[in-house]
C-alpha cells in the first residue's frame, strides 16, 4: 500500500467514467447503505425497544469509556476489547445520526469506491480506535461515554483530501475516486484542500470552546476525537489505498505514505 505522486488514477479512468456516468451521486455502495442502516438500528433498538435500564446497559456495553483503560483489565469485563470500535455505531439522537450520515455519504462513498470493502472496513475500525484512544489520552480516567461516528467520518474527510480534491476544480463525490492520490505536501499545496481543512479546523475550534453547531446533541462534543481521526485519514491514507494499476508516467514517484 504505497503512496505515489503519479498522475495515473488507480484504475482505468476512461472505463470507470463510462460505467459511472449513469450513476447519481447518491447511488451509494451497498456496504455504505448497510452501515447507515446499522447506525439507525443501533439507535432505534436501545432508544425505543429497550427499557431505561436496558438502554443504559446497551450504552455501557458498546460505548467507549476512558476510565476502562485506567483500571486494571483483570478487574472488569471484556468491554474494553470491542468498545473502541462499537462506540462508532452509537448515536445520541436523530440529529446526531443525520449529521454524521450526510457527511458519511458525501465522503465515505468515494473512499469506499476507491479502496474497496476490506480496506474500508480496516480504515473504519482503525480510525475509530485511534479517535477513541486519542480522546482517552486527553481525558484519562474520564467516566463520560464516547459515542458516535464523527471520528471515523473525520478520518474519511482526511482521506478524501488526498485524492478527491483535484488541483483544478472542487470536490468530486461522483468521480473523485478516480483521481490520482496526492502526496501530503501536494495536498497541503492544493488551495481547495487547504481551505476545506482550515474551515474544518475552525469548526472544531468553535466546538472546543463550547459554541454549539448543527449536529450537536446537547452534550459535550469530543472535538479531540475528530482531530485524531482527521489526522489519521490525511497522513496515513497511503497505507489503505489500493496499489496504483496501469502504466505510471516517467515522472511518477513512490512514497511510503
Amino acid at each position: 500500500m504505497s503512496n505515489g505522486d503519479g498522475e495515473q488514477p488507480p484504475v482505468s479512468e476512461s472505463q470507470e467514467l463510462k460505467e459511472d456516468a449513469h450513476n447519481p451521486v447518491f447511488n451509494l455502495p451497498p456496504l455504505l447503505v448497510g452501515i447507515l442502516a446499522a447506525l439507525l438500528l443501533a439507535f432505534v433498538v436501545p432508544a425505543y425497544l429497550l427499557s431505561e435500564d436496558g438502554n443504559g446497559w446497551f450504552i455501557f456495553t458498546f460505548g467507549f469509556i476512558p476510565l476502562r483503560y485506567a483500571v486494571p483489565l483483570s478487574q472488569q469485563g471484556l468491554e474494553w476489547l470491542w468498545t473502541p470500535v462499537t462506540y462508532s455505531f452509537l448515536h445520541g439522537g436523530i440529529e446526531h445520526i443525520l449529521f454524521n450520515g450526510l457527511w458519511l455519504m458525501a465522503f465515505g462513498a468515494p473512499v469506499l469506491r476507491r479502496i474497496g470493502t476490506l480496506r474500508f472496513v480496516l480504515l473504519w475500525c482503525i480510525s475509530a480506535a485511534v479517535s477513541a484512544f486519542g480522546h482517552a489520552a486527553l481525558n484519562w480516567g474520564d467516566v463520560t461515554v464516547l459515542i458516535g461516528a464523527s471520528g471515523v467520518v473525520s478520518a474519511l474527510m482526511g482521506a478524501a483530501c488526498r485524492f478527491a480534491f483535484p488541483s483544478r476544480g472542487g470536490y468530486s463525490a461522483s468521480f473523485g475516486h478516480l483521481m490520482p492520490r496526492q502526496s501530503i505536501l501536494a495536498a497541503l499545496s492544493n488551495r481547495t484542500v487547504l481551505i476545506f481543512t482550515l474551515m474544518w479546523l475552525f469548526g472544531n475550534v468553535l466546538i472546543a470552546v463550547g459554541v454549539p453547531l448543527f449536529g450537536d446533541v446537547g452534550g459535550e462534543v469530543a472535538w479531540d476525537a475528530h482531530v485524531f481521526g482527521f489526522l489519521l485519514g490525511f497522513l496515513f491514507f497511503g497505507l489503505f489505498d489500493r496499489p496504483i494499476r496501469g502504466n505510471l508516467s516517467s515522472e511518477s514517484v513512490e512514497h511510503p505514505l
